[in-house]
């Protein structure tokens, strides 16, 4: 039969399947074929002997933190302590793009920036909403609940940015690993030691440590181009262009023109290795 998993804890990986959840173990061929089952795998299992069979084709994985399948990411954007980084959420959307995982800005800590300010930044996320990216804000429970519906997602975000926060005010018994003091009490820190899936809203929540892999590494220059999708509304006349040296590169006149927002722009030649310009 085919089920999900949903949590590891050493050996043992624990399948949901009609609304229960069975510790399994995995069958002794996986680790002769360096088969790593992760948290968000389909599976094909034995509920009577506690044992899984197959890893069903995966739509999408990742590394740090290993799980797979993910529909959207939640990325959790503090405006403030930490600070508001367009290159940290470039980051953030450029590697969803490339895992074929829909990407959600979500603001955080609004109430501690001045209306000048708070004006400013959302100005520079219309630029994202006009691109098609969703932008949230954390106090909006209700329009996260309905997104969250039928989809497997993933809240990911710089560390202080209340992600841990909010994923309680969803639903306090999701983030049970916690500090000393309950975040829901306004205190202490969020210590999540493995990965968990959880159901609630019609959808499936996956509470991670947050993802890691920000550097790109094993990442073509070229996937990376193709994740900005302003580019391909520019589309240059030169084969393969990278859009950092053509004189004649069409996404280069945008940005002069104003067209692509400047930052962007700048965090792709960034990512890519090239000199901002």
């Amino acid at each position: 039969m085919e089920g999900q998993i949903v949590k590891i804890v050493s050996d043992l990986h624990y399948v949901s399947y009609l609304g229960e959840t069975y510790p399994c173990k995995c069958r002794g061929i996986f680790r002769k074929e360096h088969i790593t089952p992760v948290v968000g795998d389909y599976v094909l299992f034995s509920k009577e002997k506690n044992l899984i069979e197959e890893i069903l084709p995966r739509k999408n994985e990742f590394q740090r933190p290993k799980v797979s399948n993910i529909d959207q990411a939640f990325l959790i954007t503090s405006l403030k302590t930490p600070d508001f980084s367009l290159n940290l959420l470039d980051k953030l959307i450029t590697l969803m793009e490339i895992n074929n995982v829909e990407p959600i800005i979500c603001i955080t800590k609004e109430d501690l920036v001045d209306t000048e300010e708070l004006n400013v930044i959302l100005k520079t996320l219309r630029y994202y909403e006009d691109l098609g990216y969703r932008v949230v804000s954390n106090t909006d429970l209700d329009t996260i609940k309905k997104l969250i519906s039928n989809k497997t997602s993933v809240f990911t975000g710089q560390t202080g940015a209340g992600k841990s926060t909010l994923l309680n005010w969803l639903n306090p018994e999701w983030n049970l690993e916690t500090g000393e003091v309950s975040i829901a009490l306004g205190r202490g820190r969020h210590t999540t030691r493995v990965v968990e899936l959880f159901e609630g809203f019609g959808g499936k929540v996956m509470d991670t440590p947050g993802f890691s892999a920000l550097d790109f590494n094993g990442v073509s220059k070229e996937k990376i181009r193709d994740a900005f999708r302003e580019f391909r509304d520019y589309p240059c006349p030169f084969k393969d262009c990278m859009h950092t040296k053509e004189g004649e590169c069409c996404v280069k006149k945008a940005v002069n023109a104003n067209n692509i927002l400047e930052s962007r722009y700048n965090n792709y030649l960034s990512f890519i290795g090239e000199e901002i310009l």
